[in-house]
């Protein structure tokens, strides 16, 4: 017998009870901001006003509307991420914090549509396959701004690598991939936006050691034209 509601099934991010205890623990906020999530809220702070639309892709559990409401950014936050479990995390904590549960969705990327004002993506495509499809429906979709957070570098490295981290019993592979800064950054510009890339200043700029694995961190912004 075949079915297809196996997506879940093969998710590293469904599978791993640390990556699900530290999300819940943001989203009560009892650790740190994240620095890249301060470094994003800062870009927006400068240019969001009262009514815009904000859309977290791949949000986790939402946890980065904290650095919005901390900040008093005035934009409507909206979330979406594959995984039903750190989903349920958001619902279960951030209407406590005047999040509303409908907020935040159970959704892929290639599966949303509409229009927003910004987008913001952390840490996301550098774990799929590849950054086409999704950056595009980003762009087709956002009326002022995307930012990215990704690992970029002078040429791009696709690796598909076993998740060590991951609980008992589960085997599974991931995407850690680093794209190259200039075609990415033409890509962008080809749908009608100017682009430039900022250090991340959680790791100025050096490798990022995930799951073993380096990562170049690096800021991407575009803005429409």
């Amino acid at each position: 017998m075949i079915h297809g509601n196996s997506w879940s099934k093969y998710c590293i991010w469904e599978h791993s009870t640390p990556v699900k205890e530290l999300y819940a623990r943001r989203c009560r906020r009892e650790v740190e901001e994240m620095t890249c999530q301060a470094q994003a809220a800062e870009i927006l702070q400068e240019r969001a006003v009262p009514g815009d639309i904000l859309l977290d892709v791949g949000c986790g559990s939402g946890y980065f509307y904290h650095s919005l409401r901390s900040r008093k950014i005035p934009v409507d936050y909206y979330g979406i991420d594959a995984a039903p479990s750190l989903i349920a995390i958001g619902h279960q904590y951030l209407p406590n914090f005047g999040l509303p549960v409908d907020r935040l969705q159970v959704m892929r990327i290639e599966d949303f549509d509409g229009e927003v004002d910004f987008i913001t993506c952390i840490n996301v495509l550098s774990n799929i396959d590849n950054y086409h499809r999704p950056l595009e429906r980003m762009l087709q979709c956002a009326r002022k701004m995307v930012i990215l957070r990704e690992s970029c570098g002078d040429k791009s490295k696709y690796q598909y690598v076993r998740d060590k981290y991951l609980d008992e019993g589960w085997d599974l592979r991931v995407y850690v991939n680093t794209y190259d800064r200039e075609e990415i950054m033409e890509f962008i510009r080809s749908y009608g936006f100017s682009v430039r890339s900022l250090v991340d200043r959680r790791t100025g700029g050096q490798p990022e050691l995930v799951i073993d694995y380096p990562h170049y961190w690096q800021f991407i912004i575009a803005e429409r034209l």
